[in-house]
């Protein structure tokens, strides 16, 4: 609960925590199984942005100073490539990519798996690609 920071809600009912403060809650309830694998589905859905923001930086201090493994669906682009070391892009069920966020996320795969159009840049902080605009792929629908 200490890594979590959910000690302070260890005499509180779950349906009294927030949003953020669940999460944590079920990612401790996760460490506390000793488990070196934590699979999250769409952790930061209904969140506001500073407790995504939070949830994610937790998983991610998670994974680098205690080498537990993180697998995790995001919807996010740019929050998946923020804080991800390797990426999975699919569609319909499908691995379209698999890699490095440079390798995956390039606009020949975002146009193929999200038929949209991209604009992708390079973040200031991380080097990583970051995903500026988009708008529809006019031509899937011509």
């Amino acid at each position: 609960m200490e890594v979590t920071g959910t000690d302070t809600f260890r005499h509180r009912s779950i349906n009294d925590l927030s949003g953020g403060q669940r999460q944590r809650v079920w990612i401790a309830m996760a460490l506390a199984q000793r488990t070196d694998i934590i699979f999250l589905d769409e952790p930061t859905t209904y969140l506001d942005i500073c407790h995504q923001l939070e949830i994610l930086e937790l998983v991610q201090k998670l994974n680098q100073e205690q080498g537990c493994t993180i697998v995790m669906v995001l919807h996010d682009i740019n929050q998946a490539i923020r804080f991800s070391d390797h990426l999975i892009a699919m569609k319909e069920g499908d691995i379209i990519a698999t890699g490095s966020t440079e390798d995956v996320l390039t606009q020949e795969i975002l146009e193929k798996v999200f038929n949209i159009d991209v604009v992708l840049s390079k973040d200031p902080k991380t080097g990583k690609p970051l995903l500026v605009t988009y708008d529809l792929c006019r031509r899937a629908y011509s």
